[in-house]
């Protein structure tokens, strides 16, 4: 079959990676990708939901795949069906449990799926007067809409609450995003992330994952879209995952399709492992990033098989099987990032990563004269697998340090917590 994905990032990268692999895939097509996945798939510069809409009618192409939320809450899913095409990805209606955090929260306090306590708020003093009565800090401040990852602030104090929420509603930090805000409570516990394919009805769970949102080691610094992430995550027990299906997978599937707007594609579940059990920190409507990267080298299977079978309602458990092992994700970035960035130096080293053992996903890079360039925060996603998780991580650092441009930055801890986990329970 012809398989085309949207989208230009690490994610999509490692999805057309995956898909290429699939045995009944014949032709890869990216829309509009990057010069690193030119190995892998056909390269279509086009822009707007009608062009992409064409060329799929053009080529006849049996499957789309979105990577990024955006083209998802806009509504290009029913822009597809509407046409009769195969698309993995949820409807525009469905797209709003990642599209508005209040919804999402809504929906879960509706059907008692567990998540944070919290209030939405659109109100600037209303809101102000609530975070004046809370008494317990830090407290977490999320942008309602889309802000690529990076609209949440854990705020340490009641001055830097309300400040913070001033700014968010007033415009300042998210734009459009910040002009509605959840304000929750904070939850202690380790984070995991759980990838799913989803057919509308039935839930299928990929391996477990963890990401790391912070710039630095250690998890400092400012948030960013994430540093890296490494699967299976050791806190995600097989007892876990049961209960994360019974008490979240499951009822959140049911709650979308008894409201009216079933889920198909692939539902991220952000999920903090509290004391009380697994609770929701947030929703996605599409493969995580950098999840994906360290997920996706793990499946052994039809990829685009099972995704049409998502699109057409018959999702099969027994189809959706993994690799034994470890997967280890190392973001590399521009200097500056996640802030202001630097771009267009010369990356070197790339094939000495390969050499190495190591799957190089691009994210942020366009090749000038021969040579691959920085064009983006989030350069580089180099992807180690090994048997255990610490061999993983030696191999993918084995592999960073082959590759180099002037100011390169990447976290030295990527799967440093799961590796802990593991030691402890020895």
């Amino acid at each position: 079959m012809k398989v085309l994905v949207i989208g230009s990032g690490g994610r999509e990268h490692a999805l057309l990676w995956r898909l290429a692999q699939s045995p009944s895939v014949t032709e890869v097509y990216a829309i509009p990708g990057n010069d690193g996945m030119s190995s892998v798939a056909h390269l279509i510069p086009l822009k707007g939901h009608e062009d992409i809409l064409d060329f799929a009618r053009l080529m006849k192409v049996d499957l789309t795949v979105a990577g990024p939320e955006t083209v998802l809450t806009e509504g290009l899913a029913d822009e597809f069906e509407a046409q009769g095409l195969p698309f993995f990805g949820p409807s525009k209606a469905a797209a709003r449990i990642e599209g508005s955090k209040g919804f999402a929260k809504n929906l879960m306090k509706k059907y008692n799926i567990p998540t944070a306590a919290y209030e939405v708020f659109t109100d600037e003093d209303k809101a102000v007067e609530y975070l004046k009565n809370n008494r317990k800090y830090p407290i977490v401040i999320k942008a309602d809409g889309l802000a690529a990852g990076k609209g949440v602030i854990i705020a340490q104090s009641e001055e830097e609450a309300i400040d913070t929420v001033k700014d968010m509603l007033e415009g300042h930090s998210f734009g459009g995003a910040g002009r509605s805000v959840v304000i929750e409570e904070f939850m202690e516990g380790e984070e995991a992330s759980v990838l799913c394919f989803c057919d509308g009805t039935h839930v299928v769970p990929m391996v477990s994952s963890q990401d790391h949102k912070r710039i630095f080691d250690n998890d400092k610094g400012p948030n960013t879209g994430g540093m890296g992430a490494y699967a299976p995550a050791p806190v995600m027990t097989d007892e876990m995952m049961d209960e994360v299906k019974v008490k979240i997978l499951r009822p959140i599937m049911a709650a979308m399709k008894k409201e009216g707007y079933p889920f198909k594609g692939c539902l991220y579940a952000g999920l903090m492992i509290t004391d009380e059990g697994p609770k929701v920190v947030e929703f996605n409507c599409r493969f995580g990033d950098p999840e994906t990267e360290a997920v996706l080298p793990l499946f052994d299977g039809d990829l685009a098989q099972v995704m049409l079978e998502c699109v057409h309602g018959n999702l099969k458990k027994e189809d959706v099987k993994w690799k034994k092992g470890c997967a280890v994700d190392v973001v590399m970035a521009s200097e500056g990032y996640p802030g202001s960035h630097s771009s267009g130096e010369i990356i070197s080293g790339l094939d000495e990563a390969e050499k190495a053992g190591c799957i190089v996903f691009h994210a942020g890079t366009v090749k000038k004269n021969g040579k691959y360039v920085v064009n983006g925060g989030r350069v580089l996603n180099v992807v180690a697998l090994a048997p255990t998780l610490e061999e993983a991580k030696a191999k993918a650092y084995k592999g960073v340090s082959k590759i180099h441009w002037q100011g390169v930055q990447y976290r030295h801890d990527i799967a440093d917590k799961g590796i802990r986990h593991l030691k402890a329970k020895e």
